[in-house]
């Protein structure tokens, strides 16, 4: 018998038990099996608010398809249709770099078959299909998304209904009704002190006129800006908007976890989970220059959380920072649930806690520098303002150097004529003139005879 085979053997003897703990995991189902494809390709309408991250599942697809490419239209029909496919989902997203002025392409990832899509634009609604490199198509999806007209607080959400009860009236006798429909309150975005709820409100609309190939929870009921409304209901370009309520709440933190023992503290603190406070709170670093903007999302929130933000133990309320109460606030947090920073200083650096569903989710550690001997681009925001500014002051020296020429020439010329005998300038070219007065004796010789 070979060494390997003693060697085996011996193990085998040693532990029997170690070896035959092991199990094959047994097959599970595969979830794309469970549902069936639809004949037709239809769409499911689906709505949402901006600056949120969404994620659309591919429901269904053959077994044999091992990866898939998403397909975006914005209406059905167009010859324009952009492919989103990241190569089977190896190219990762940092959805902190990414902003609202991107386009869909970069703004996008997917996993495990899902469409996930970073900070969705107004732009960005349309129709989006699972499907393959060949042409074959899955699933479909009509994405509405709707943009906040107002977000409302507890001083300003009375006026609000009494206008909204006044357009309700209005639109009895037409042949749908545009209505508000409210997500449930969310939870308290923070525990053991004062925290927010909101509640997001959607525009819809109710018909017996909607188009029968988007898929929705009730037969007559859509979003305002699907593609399942028909055009002559005119609510394309219309003021109805989504709503963001917002209200105060106060929750007790749920009790704490038993003592946790030296040696998982001590590997916790090696991890980076060493926070007493928070045993399971991550920590992130972000290193940013100064002078650029900055936006923080927090690590695995969804469009349908609570989430809150503190810098160190200052708590963010919305109430304050929400975007859009002051213009003048270097620091807001949008609809989205992510912490914008304007124009970033140097006293902005310290530690910021966000909040899911009332527990403390993550701690970034922010850390500014100033840029130095950095090669700028002529992309750059601050390459074009400069740029810009240097062909604003070389315009207006041109034009000054233009006009004292242009004065120049006047003056020279209404001299000449004046101070000239009246039979020399008879007989005397206006040039010759000019370049006498001008102490150029050699042109002299260029005049001509008298006749």
């Amino acid at each position: 018998m070979s060494v390997h085979g003693v060697f085996l053997l011996s193990i085998w003897m040693l532990c029997p038990s170690l070896l035959m703990s092991y199990q094959a995991p047994e097959d599970k189902e595969d979830i794309f099996t469970t549902r069936a494809c639809p004949a037709l390709l239809v769409f499911e309408s689906v709505a949402y608010l901006e600056d949120m991250t969404i994620e659309l599942p591919c429901h269904c697809k053959p077994e044999k398809v091992l990866s898939v490419v998403w397909y975006y239209q914005k209406y059905l029909g167009m010859m324009d249709t952009k492919v989103l496919t990241d190569f089977s989902g190896t190219a990762i997203v940092d959805s902190s770099k990414v902003g609202r002025d991107l386009e869909l392409r970069n703004r996008f990832s997917i996993r495990l078959f899902s469409l996930i899509v970073f900070r969705v634009q107004e732009g960005d609604s349309g129709h989006y299909v699972c499907g393959t490199a060949s042409g074959e198509f899955f699933y479909g999806y009509d994405v509405d998304i709707q943009v906040v007209r107002e977000v409302l607080f507890p001083w300003n959400l009375v006026p609000l209904k009494q206008k909204q009860a006044s357009e309700a009236k209005e639109n009895v006798n037409t042949p749908f009704q545009v209505f508000t429909s409210y997500w449930p309150w969310s939870l308290c975005d923070r525990c053991g002190v004062k925290g927010e709820q909101t509640r997001v409100g959607l525009c819809y609309v109710m018909s017996q006129h909607l188009q029968v190939r988007y898929l929705r929870q009730s037969s007559n009921v859509t979003s305002c800006g699907s593609s399942a409304v028909p055009l002559r209901f005119g609510l394309a370009n219309s003021h109805h908007r989504a709503e963001l309520v917002v209200r105060s709440c106060h929750t007790p933190c749920p009790k704490k976890a038993t003592t946790v023992s030296p040696e998982r503290k001590g590997l916790l603190d090696f991890l980076g989970y060493g926070d007493p406070e928070s045993p399971g709170l991550s920590v992130h670093y972000h290193n940013h220059p100064v002078g650029s903007d900055l936006v923080l999302s927090c690590p695995g929130m969804k469009p349908q959380h609570a989430v809150a933000w503190d810098k160190g133990s200052t708590p963010l309320y919305r109430s304050e920072f929400m975007e859009g109460l002051k213009k003048s606030s270097r620091m807001f947090i949008d609809v989205g649930h992510h912490l914008h920073i304007r124009l970033v200083h140097l006293k902005d650096k310290g530690s910021y806690f966000c909040w899911i569903q009332g527990k403390k989710a993550a701690e970034i550690k922010l850390g500014v520098y100033s840029r130095v001997g950095r090669m700028r681009r002529i992309s750059d925001p601050e390459a074009l303002f400069i740029l810009k500014n240097i062909l604003k002051v070389y315009a207006l020296l041109t034009a000054v150097f233009l006009l004292i020429i242009s004065v120049r020439f006047i003056w020279q010329l209404e001299e000449a004529l004046t101070a000239a005998p009246a039979g020399a300038l008879r007989n005397t070219p206006l040039s010759h003139t000019l370049t006498d007065r001008q102490g150029f004796p050699e042109f002299s010789a260029l005049r001509r005879a008298p006749r």
